[in-house]
């Protein structure tokens, strides 16, 4: 096996494609020099249709998390009253990021593998008048579930309008179709990492008008995530601290790369390798966590019922150099997670579910070779093939 040659199949960190590497080699420059005021001026309208947004998106130096604490942080004060919607460790993360910040943390919980139901979660809103905010992922990256963010923004807003709605897009934006203002909601944050192909480093996050009018009056904003200061800087082409300037000449790149494939385009291609993966380990007799009506198009977790999860993910490693994710928490050993966001194509699918066939048998399953692979090539003509004339 070629020692550097590595297949990364996990729902994030993704692969960065060739031209966004190159483009980050690019030579460091000042703060305020005029090359970094040009590559700001030039991401910051590009990026605003894939959080579906007329807003500014704020970019920060961090991880996906800092852009969770950033609207915990900018939104609430000490005591306030908020709903958190846990539908897996990263839904749990914000009722973390919230009780560190002595809020009233309200912990709507749902079964591990099920999205939160809207309908007993718009009840509890309506029982409980005092609630500032509410919480959620979009998708839920531990369980591959896709939360209806834009059914709960429009139905907390059709009962108060003052109530704040953030969703955690990290797994979502540019993967799964996101429409931030169609559908009401006040927050969404994303990392570098993910849809966006770049390493890690970079928060993004978008604001609605009814929350900057909340965080204006917020004199607990904090300091470094401060929203107000990023905003004000944006507006003037910068960054109130020193920015993240070889990532931004990657995204530079990146949303060159998006923009020639098409926003709706990205979304279908997120979709058709969802699709792919699902028919092959349906196909396998593979069990899924997530049923189909709620399955995120960026992760897929699989629940084994008749083989070792991790005896599995120990052989693709090893034998292909193939990595895809373990469960966390007290999923860590029974599932496994495979990304298929960001830099990853049709193409990568049939390559892994190919030597997935392979691993399954070594693992003690038994299967028909090729079966999988067939299931996931008929999708792909199901959903591609046009009619060909000369």
């Amino acid at each position: 096996m070629l020692q550097d040659y590595q297949v990364l199949r996990i729902p994030g960190p993704t692969p960065v494609p060739p031209r966004v590497n190159r483009a980050m080699t690019q030579s460091m420059a000042g703060h305020h020099a005029p090359q970094t005021y040009q590559i700001i001026q030039n991401i910051k309208p590009r990026l605003k249709k894939f959080f579906g947004t007329s807003q500014d998106i704020l970019m920060i130096a961090g991880s996906g998390t800092s852009s969770l604490e950033a609207a915990v942080v900018n939104v609430t004060t000490k005591g306030d009253k908020v709903l958190v919607l846990s539908t897996g460790v990263f839904g749990h993360r914000f009722t973390e990021i919230c009780e560190s910040y002595e809020l009233d943390v309200d912990e709507f919980t749902t079964e591990w593998g099920q999205p939160f139901p809207l309908d007993e979660v718009i009840e509890h809103i309506k029982q409980h008048s005092d609630i500032k905010a509410v919480f959620s992922t979009f998708c839920e990256t531990s369980t591959g579930v896709l939360n209806p963010v834009g059914e709960l923004a429009k139905a907390v807003h059709a009962i108060n309008d003052d109530i704040i709605v953030i969703a955690d897009g990290v797994s979502a934006v540019a993967c799964a179709e996101t429409k931030m203002d169609e559908w009401g909601l006040d927050i969404v944050v994303t990392g570098s990492q993910k849809g966006f192909m770049l390493p890690t480093g970079l928060a993004f996050i978008a604001v609605s008008d009814r929350a900057w009018k909340v965080i204006e009056q917020n004199d607990t904003k904090g300091y470094y995530l401060d929203l107000t200061k990023h905003r004000d800087a944006l507006e003037k082409g910068n960054t109130p601290f020193t920015p993240a300037l070889g990532l931004f000449h990657g995204l530079d790149a990146v949303l060159d790369q998006l923009e020639e494939e098409g926003v709706e385009e990205v979304y279908a291609r997120h979709t058709l390798m969802r699709d792919m993966t699902r028919a092959a380990l349906k196909a396998l007799d593979v069990n899924l966590l997530v049923e189909d009506a709620y399955a995120s198009p960026s992760v897929t977790a699989v629940a084994p019922t008749d083989f070792d999860a991790q005896a599995f993910r120990k052989v693709l490693k090893e034998d292909f150099n193939i990595d895809v994710a373990s469960g966390l928490d007290k999923m860590t050993d029974t599932i496994f997670r495979i990304g298929h966001m960001g830099y990853c194509s049709p193409a990568d699918v049939l390559q892994y579910i190919s030597a997935f066939e392979i691993a399954l048998t070594k693992v003690g399953k038994t299967i028909e070779l090729g079966a999988g692979t067939r299931a996931a090539q008929e999708i792909y003509l199901q959903k591609t093939t046009t009619t060909v004339t000369q």
